[in-house]
């Protein structure tokens, strides 16, 4: 009967509750990386947020809309990541070190790395996504072009992408000398960050 033990009594107590929505889609970016989009479900997203269904209905007309609007928060984050990781970077040398780490950190951030993949297999089936692909595209792009120029940051992003898929998949890891030989060839003979 709503005793403070029971079952379902947290979900009583949060009748004011300000941040359920961004619970909600933070549940559904849980639920998108272990079943995938496919998988995805109201019901899975309500349980994992600890909220009434109708909750998760309230705040989403629909199973799209949930989806998309989860995938643009975790684009609005990573960008923000990724924009981070290059803050120090100096010399041509820390750009290396910087990109090699990022693809060798692909299974260490599996969540994040899991949830870039499932977008980009969403957005083959669903043309709404392809502008949140499209973003994130561009913005990779255009920070790793600070340090390379337009064209060379164009052939990077696309190899950076292919790398960490394959460390993900990998059953044993690539070395990381066979990773930064493959970025340097990548960078060609890109002298160092453009200021």
């Amino acid at each position: 009967m709503g005793a403070a033990g029971s079952p379902g009594a947290a979900r009583r107590v949060r009748r004011h509750d300000p941040e359920r929505r961004e619970r909600i889609l933070d549940s559904a970016l849980d639920v998108l990386v272990t079943d995938g989009a496919a998988g995805i479900t109201h019901r899975k997203v309500a349980a994992r947020a600890d909220v009434p269904l109708g909750s998760v209905t309230y705040h989403f007309s629909s199973l799209a809309e949930l989806q998309a609007q989860a995938f643009a928060r975790y684009v609005a984050q990573r960008t923000v990541e990724f924009e981070d990781l290059f803050s120090g970077v100096g010399t041509r040398e820390e750009l290396v070190d910087v990109l090699v780490e990022l693809v060798r950190q692909g299974p260490s951030r599996h969540r994040s790395a899991v949830l870039g993949f499932e977008l980009h297999l969403a957005a083959l089936r669903n043309p709404g996504l392809r502008a949140l692909t499209q973003e994130w595209t561009r913005h990779s792009r255009a920070v790793l072009a600070r340090f390379t120029g337009p064209e060379v940051a164009a052939r990077l992003d696309a190899l950076l992408e292919g790398l960490i898929l394959h460390a993900l998949l990998a059953a044993e890891p690539e070395p990381p000398q066979a990773t930064r030989a493959a970025i340097t060839q990548a960078l060609g003979t890109v002298a160092g960050p453009e200021q």
